[in-house]
């Protein structure tokens, strides 16, 4: 039987990392990795397993040349910190397999590095490959010719993981997305038939994050709601386990915005506890809009896009969301028009990506028909402030300027908080609700959790004004944190309050990042005369 090490590789400093503010919240990392835990549960009996996150504990590599397999996963953001450990492990002679998101749209990229490429899921490919190996023999590339039935999924071994050194849980409800947005990998590696597991599994893997310590998780389907049918039947069954132990658990998680047209859907999304969805709006520009294939996202009898996200606020949903400027309908007032609806929405947390085109997307098969894609190797030193594509509205220089300048006006202090301060006191949002409701009933379970989340509003406060360098912030977050104590003495809003202040010191010190970064001379750029 085969010693196997699963590794995944460290993060670049990115939005969703919190690089910059987990030492507040008393972590290495915000999530566990998703897929190796799952990989564990699915390798049969006799093997043994060691998983390695680099996003919390340093990669021993003599453990790893002392492995018969070595394997890894990764996205796109980890592709190169996945070539160089790939290429350290060929030093040493260790036979490597690779798998995951980027391996599965740009294969290639480790071709000379890997000994075996997994493309799409693994389900049914690994425990293949591994009884393969043990005959002696083995193929170069595996591929599933079926997509994974979801309720024949195991959970995952949490047991292999740190799990006191991550922030956050994370467990996963369904794979697949009903849309075909032009932009997004994940039709490529999951389809749009979404496939969701049983109640009984969803219930297991929370019982095991439970015992693992953890009481808050994201739910990582990248549109929980692809299948309504599905998982409305799956939320009830949720909310039954939450409220007959008192609601243990709180949520995040991905939506769709036509979550705001289903009100059904709604109430049951807050009554299981998920407090807080991110949605991808993209963009205002409703021409771009349909130029992507993001047909859910315009207007009609359900309204704007600012009124559905109003409506998801409204069922005490927080919305966070996902914006994308450099669309070939975009021109250089998209980005006030972006900053605009962000203020006039409430959504405290935006993530603004220049558009990227990823291998095997229709975007990149669209624009390298066109001539519109720079392969070059200039491209891979761009880092985040990089795109691979030739914008048709300005050229790659202003795309990058005025991408920066938005990410500084959303996250200057006074922007920020004026939209923390609109949601929880001018709307008066209160996470949780349901579970104080539940727990209210029980005086000393209502005493003990409220004084939990004082004590990390406090700790988090403290370690904010101890640890944040700049004098004017620290201040800021105080006499923020003192005006939302005035305003409103809910030790959930104050420890959400506290929560956005380190977040906000993340975003603040990325933005500060990208503004002392040299900017990067390009060769001009002649766009291709195709039509839009």
């Amino acid at each position: 039987m085969a010693d196997i090490v699963l590794i995944n590789p460290r993060f670049e400093t990115s939005y969703w990392g919190l690089e910059h503010a987990i030492r507040f919240l008393d972590a290495k990392a915000l999530l566990p990795p998703a897929s190796l835990p799952l990989l564990a549960a699915l390798t049969p009996s006799g093997h043994r397993i060691t998983i390695i996150d680099e996003n919390v504990e340093e990669i021993d590599f003599d453990r790893c040349a002392r492995a018969d397999i070595v394997g890894l996963t990764g996205m796109n953001v980890q592709r190169l910190r996945m070539r160089s450990i790939l290429a350290e492990l060929k030093r040493r002679g260790v036979f490597t397999v690779v798998g995951g998101a980027w391996a599965t749209v740009q294969e290639d990229d480790f071709k000379d590095l890997a000994d075996v490429t997994f493309v799409g899921e693994a389900e049914e490919t690994w425990p293949r490959f591994l009884a393969e190996w043990a005959e002696g023999r083995h193929q170069r590339r595996y591929e599933q010719a079926e997509r994974t039935d979801m309720a024949t999924v195991p959970a995952p071994r949490l047991d292999l993981l740190p799990m006191k050194k991550y922030a956050l849980g994370s467990v996963q409800f369904s794979r697949g997305c009903p849309f075909a947005c032009e932009f997004c990998d994940i039709i490529v590696t999951f389809g749009r038939r979404p496939r969701i597991k049983t109640s009984a599994q969803v219930i297991a893997e929370l019982e095991g994050l439970r015992a693992a310590g953890k009481l808050t998780a994201f739910i990582v389907d990248d549109n929980l709601i692809g299948n309504k049918k599905a998982v409305k039947a799956l939320l009830r069954d949720l909310i039954a386990w939450q409220q007959a132990n008192l609601y243990p658990m709180t949520f995040s998680t991905e939506a769709s915005i036509d979550l705001a047209e289903d009100p059904e859907l709604m109430q049951l999304m807050a009554d299981a506890n998920i407090t807080q969805v991110f949605v991808g709006i993209e963009t205002v520009n409703e021409e771009a809009l349909r130029e992507t294939r993001k047909i859910q996202n315009l207007r009609d009898r359900g309204g704007t896009m600012l009124e559905k996200v109003h409506r998801i606020q409204d069922a005490g949903i927080e919305v966070w969301c996902g914006l994308i400027v450099g669309f070939d309908h975009d021109d250089p007032g998209i980005f006030a028009a972006q900053r605009r609806f962000v203020q006039d929405a409430r959504i405290v947390h935006a993530m603004v990506n220049m558009l990227v085109a990823i291998p095997r997307t229709p975007l990149y098969k669209r624009l390298e028909a066109e001539g519109r894609l720079d392969l070059s190797a200039n491209f891979e030193g761009m880092g985040e402030l990089g795109t691979n594509i030739l914008p048709r509205g300005f050229s790659r220089d202003a795309l990058r300027q005025g991408y920066v300048a938005l990410m500084q006006e959303l996250y200057a202090p006074a922007a920020y908080f004026d939209r923390v301060d609109s949601l929880y006191l001018g709307l008066g949002m209160t996470p949780g609700r349901v579970k104080a409701r539940a727990r209210s009933r029980r005086p000393k379970l209502w005493l003990r959790t409220n004084a939990r989340l004082l004590l990390e509003a406090v700790a988090i406060l403290t370690m904010l004004i101890r640890g944040v360098p700049d004098p004017e912030l620290r201040r800021e977050y105080r006499r923020r944190m003192l005006r939302v104590l005035w305003r409103r003495r809910s030790p959930s809003v104050l420890q959400q309050y506290a929560i956005k202040c380190a977040m906000h010191f993340h975003v603040h010190t990325m933005v500060q990042q990208m503004l002392a970064q040299p900017r990067v001379e390009i060769e001009a750029e002649a766009v291709p005369d195709v039509a839009a």
